[in-house]
Parts: structure tokens; sequence; C-alpha cells
């Protein structure tokens, strides 16, 4: 599973997430303030080197307006039948 973060499925997650903060005019420094979190929080999770949990996706939907049923349906089609 360690190996998942460099997957086609979570790579796509992440290029998803990066499109979803620049539609929403944010920086990643004006998004990770928001957050709360340091500068390179959210370069490392849009890079792969950190994962994000279920939570942290579902409060970062929120801070740049996505939909999260179209975020989650789109991502569950590209996901893999196994890990």
């Amino acid at each position: 599973m360690a190996g998942a973060v460099h997957t086609d499925a979570y790579r796509l997650l992440r290029q998803e997430l990066a499109r979803l903060r620049l539609a929403a005019g944010m920086s990643q420094a004006k998004l990770a303030e928001i957050l709360g979190k340091p500068a390179s929080y959210v370069a490392k999770y849009e890079l792969g080197e950190r994962r994000l949990d279920a939570v942290e996706l579902c409060v970062i939907l929120r801070i740049v307006s996505a939909d999260p049923k179209l975020f989650f349906e789109n991502l569950f089609e590209a996901s893999p039948d196994k890990l």
C-alpha cells in the first residue's frame, strides 16, 4: 500500500486537487494558510510526498468550493480494481 501514492489513480487525485485549487484562485501558500498548515503542506501532497486522509481531503474540497460528489465520482471511475 505504501506505493499507492504513485499509482495513476492517486496521481489523478493530486492533479485534480491542484486544478481545483487554481480554479479557486489560490496559491499553495494561501491554501496552506487557510488550513493552518505550513507552506510546504500543500506542495507535499500535490507532489505525492505526503498522503491525505479522508478528513483532510474533505476539508480541502470544502475550502476550494469543490463538488465532493463529482470529485469522488471521477476518482471512483479512475480507481484500479486492486491496490
